[in-house]
């Protein structure tokens, strides 16, 4: 289950999370772009993600994780093929919008998460982790060779060779896994299972699921939005505008597309040490500190010269690999039935952050040609946001006793 939905996220990491930051220049240039208006499609997507992110964790915990990444990765594969063709920059935003982000969003994102949450109960962090150090392999792997592609022949057969990958690999991939444990006559963390297989996309209930609505009403949940906002906002301006930073910066463009490469590499150690350490320390302790060494990270790449921007290499990293720490943390606390409902919800919150940051940072290059206001507010937002990890409830704190179940 976890070699499936990692190889998964391998191909949307390497080829659409990090691909975007590879398209970005050359994407700008052939449309006669401003920055902002590039950003803005990125930005779009992330506000498409937001509304269909309630829509897709309905129809995981309906039907199960594998149907949808199924779905998902057909129209991410299809979307990338029009992608290459689209001449114009109302065709570009909507077939990134509608059709690459909604298959991303529940097909990758999504549906991975509910599948690591539903297997794995003891070592949930580092489940979510592995499945994380998919996104950071595909980064190391494939964004140099997308880049080269990119380089050589140009976007648009970099574009469809993205849609013929996700299409010819990815389906495959997606069909291998199952939706729970107990559908194979297993428990979560591989236990063996003596009661009636249940089938479909539905976890067998325990004691300590909550609905959504109970989940809704308790101070962590709050306390999580609020602070992966202020992440977001920052990490996903700095991952669109990467290459165009660090030239800024004074570094190559080829140069930049290799930092992004290994950035990414960075990526696999680093979800696999920070879900260990999650699952053995206080998760809100481990969000905490690793906020405030990404803030130290942004502070090295403003004031620091081009020599030292390989330091800000790990603190992107830290800020990226957290993330399956707080779906872990949701999981700990509120249960499994409703996992895939309340993280949609709970992301359609979050997307506020990456609406907002890669367009104002572009809006921002754009009236300065200076990256420097937008590194010092991220900066500010990094701080705050581990002062508000800081006083998130330890799981099963700070939330009332889930309703009984009928």
């Amino acid at each position: 289950m976890l070699l499936g939905a990692a190889a998964l996220r391998s191909l949307a990491g390497g080829l659409h999370i990090y691909g975007f930051s590879i398209f970005f220049l050359p994407l700008t240039r052939d449309l006669g772009l401003s920055r902002a208006a590039t950003s803005l499609i990125f930005s779009m997507s992330r506000a498409q993600g937001a509304v269909g992110a309630p829509v897709s964790g309905y129809l995981i915990d309906r039907f199960g994780p594998r149907a949808v990444m199924v779905g998902g990765s057909i129209m991410v594969g299809i979307g990338y093929l029009l992608f290459a063709q689209s001449r114009s920059y109302l065709v570009v935003l909507l077939v990134y919008v509608l059709l690459i982000t909604n298959g991303f969003g529940a097909g990758v994102m999504d549906a991975t998460m509910a599948l690591a949450n539903n297997w794995f109960a003891r070592r949930r962090a580092l489940a979510m982790g592995a499945i994380g150090v998919g996104i950071s392999a595909g980064g190391a792997l494939l964004t140099p060779g997308l880049a080269w592609v990119v380089l050589n022949y140009g976007w648009r057969w970099a574009s469809a060779l993205v849609g013929l990958i996700f299409l010819v690999a990815g389906l495959p991939l997606a069909r291998m896994v199952h939706n729970t444990p107990e559908s194979v006559g297993l428990l979560p963390d591989s236990g063996p299972h003596d009661a009636p297989a249940q089938r479909g996309g539905h976890a067998a209930p325990t004691s300590r699921d909550y609905s959504v609505r109970a989940a809704l009403r308790t101070r962590a949940i709050w306390i999580l939005v609020v602070a992966n906002i202020l992440r977001v906002a920052g990490f996903s301006a700095l991952t669109v505008h990467f290459v165009p930073i660090l030239v800024w910066k004074g570094v190559s463009e080829p140069t930049a597309a290799l930092y992004l490469g290994a950035t990414a590499f960075l990526g696999i150690p680093g979800h696999l040490v920070i879900g260990w350490l999650a699952d053995r320390w206080s998760k809100p302790l481990v969000l905490s500190l690793s906020m405030a060494l990404g803030a130290a990270g942004v502070a090295v790449l403003l004031y620091g010269g081009v020599s030292l921007v390989w330091l800000f290499l790990p603190a992107l990293v830290l800020v990226e690999v957290i993330f399956p720490v707080t779906w872990a943390y949701v999981g700990d606390t509120f249960g499994r039935r409703r996992f895939a409902t309340l993280r949609g919800v709970v992301t359609s919150l979050v997307m506020v952050g990456p609406v907002i940051g890669p367009v104002w940072a572009g809006r921002v290059w754009d009236t300065r040609q200076s990256y420097t206001l937008v590194l010092q507010v991220f900066l500010v937002l990094f701080i705050v946001s581990s002062a508000i990890f800081c006083v998130l409830p330890r799981p099963g704190r700070g939330a009332p006793a889930p309703p009984a179940r009928t």
